[in-house]
Parts: C-alpha cells; sequence; structure tokens
C-alpha cells in the first residue's frame, strides 16, 4: 500500500512538472508583446480615468491610440499639450484641438420659470423625468437635482441657491461628464474663446414658452436675420437658434447685435452673473443669490 502511494505521488509530481513547464513554454511562445507607447502615453495622461475620450479609462485610452481606435487628440481633459506629448510618441500630427468649457442651456431658474407640481422623491433628474417628465412647467428646463455637479470629477460645478448648476470655469476641463449626465440636454461644451451661447432649449411655440418661463427663446428667429448676424452664424433648427461657432471670426461683432435684439434675453454670456456660468472669483457670490 506504501508503494502504491508513493508511485501515485511520483507520477502526480512528474505530471505536474510536465504541464508547468508545458504552461511555461506556451506562455513564451503565445506571449503578447506589450508595445512600449502604450505605457508612454499612459504615464502622461492626466488619470483622472473620466471616461470622455470614450475609453474605460487612461489605460484604455492609451491603447486604443496605440491600436489606433482612438485619435492623438481624443483625452479633452489633457487639452492641446497632452495631444501634442501624445502626437510625438506616435510620430503624428497632433492637429487643432479646440479647447471647451461646459455651459448651462437653461435661466429657468425659481424666479424665471414656473413648476406645475412638487416633487417628491429620489434627488436624481433621470428619475423626476421619470414621473410625468418632472415637475417643472418647462419640461425642457433643468430640473435642479444636480447630476450634472454629482458626476463632475474636477469638482466644477455646484448647485446655486436660484435652483441652477453653476459651472466654475478655472476648474472645468471640458471632458463631458455633465454632458452626459443631464436628461434634459441643458449642459453643452463650447469653444473656450466663446463668451456667448444660446441659453435655452426649448423647442415650444413663442406663447406655450411665455407661459412657463419669462427668459425663454420664443423660436422669433430675429437673432439669425442676416441684417442682425451676417454669414449664417446663426441658424435656426426649428424653434430654436444655433451659433455656428465656426463661422465666427470676432466675437465682439459677431453676435452682440444678437443678444442686444433678443426679446426674451434667451442668451447667455459667460461670466455675466446669474447666467450659470461663473469663473472662480465670482462662483461664491452666485451661489448666495
Amino acid at each position: 500500500m506504501g508503494f502504491d502511494i508513493t508511485s501515485a505521488l511520483i507520477v502526480m509530481g512528474g505530471l505536474g512538472l510536465l504541464f508547468g513547464a508545458g504552461l511555461a513554454v506556451a506562455s513564451k511562445i503565445f506571449a503578447v508583446e506589450k508595445d512600449q507607447r502604450t505605457e508612454d502615453i499612459a504615464e502622461i495622461l492626466p488619470g483622472a480615468n473620466c471616461g470622455a475620450c470614450g475609453a474605460p479609462g487612461c489605460a484604455g485610452f492609451a491603447d486604443g491610440v496605440v491600436s489606433g481606435k482612438y485619435e492623438v487628440s481624443g483625452c479633452p481633459v489633457g487639452g492641446a499639450d497632452t495631444a501634442g506629448e501624445i502626437a510625438k510618441i506616435m510620430g503624428l500630427d497632433a492637429g487643432t484641438m479646440v479647447a471647451k468649457v461646459a455651459v448651462v442651456r437653461c435661466r429657468g431658474d425659481h424666479d424665471n420659470a414656473v413648476d406645475r407640481a412638487i416633487y417628491y422623491g429620489i434627488k436624481d433628474c433621470k428619475a423626476a423625468t421619470l414621473i410625468d417628465n418632472g415637475s417643472k412647467g418647462c419640461e425642457y428646463g433643468c430640473l435642479g437635482m444636480g447630476n450634472c455637479v454629482d458626476v463632475c470629477l474636477f469638482d466644477a460645478m455646484i448647485m446655486a441657491d436660484n435652483g441652477l448648476p453653476v459651472v466654475d470655469e478655472l476648474k472645468c476641463t471640458g471632458c463631458g461628464a455633465c454632458v452626459s449626465a443631464c436628461p434634459r440636454g441643458i449642459m453643452e461644451l463650447i469653444p473656450k474663446d466663446q463668451e456667448v451661447f444660446i441659453a435655452c432649449v426649448s423647442k415650444d411655440f413663442g406663447k406655450a414658452v411665455k407661459a412657463v418661463c419669462t427668459v425663454g427663446c420664443i423660436g422669433c428667429s430675429m437673432c439669425s436675420k442676416e441684417k442682425i448676424t451676417p454669414n449664417e452664424i446663426i441658424t435656426m433648427d426649428g424653434k430654436l437658434p444655433v451659433i455656428n461657432y465656426d463661422k465666427i471670426n470676432d466675437q465682439s461683432t459677431d453676435l452682440n447685435n444678437a443678444v442686444a435684439k433678443c426679446p426674451t434675453k434667451s442668451f447667455g454670456t459667460r461670466g455675466g452673473g446669474g447666467e450659470g456660468v461663473v469663473i472662480e472669483n465670482k462662483i461664491e457670490e452666485t451661489a448666495a443669490v
């Protein structure tokens, strides 16, 4: 009996050694060699793992750049400098990368917009929309529950007392997480060198808009008229104006007329206190309004 056990142990040990050697040889034969460029790119990325690039994290983005899945300029958080460094590693041209910043396309705060009901439930914008599309009179307006603030990894947003989110431009990286989080499409990224944006996303007719919000766009199309804003810098998408930023040459002259002529003051201006987007030295003051 002792001999049988010893023999079995020897056989099992031999098989273990044989299989181990086989696995070691197989690991060498079938090994996937790691591209050094992947590690080099991963080292220069911000490390936020925010997913703004479309990858599940910075490591995934680095691997995707090397495999050709993502562009070298695909990291909005890193910006142009990071894109340039990645391009050098890849031996490519980074091209022109437009820096962007988040804006709040709604001015329907407690004073300007009405509620049609009182909401009791989870403090979550997506959850609120499931109950008769939210309690706000305007079915396109900001619900004010802060989903956009909660997903910001850079502490660049707060909820002001007026019921609208506020963007701290000095901290905003333009990652777009807030844009994805908003079920109403209120958040948008615009070029950082532009000051003006359409602060409304309502697609209703003028009478319906005025019934629920005093600063909502009524779709009059005045801002898109050639004599007000030439060269199709503003065009109409149904009842809502669209700013074509790629056609703007001089911010000071191209949009000022439109802002001045708007009968409902539906344009937003970055840094214009109370319109949802302020720079850091104004953020506390706005939040207290």
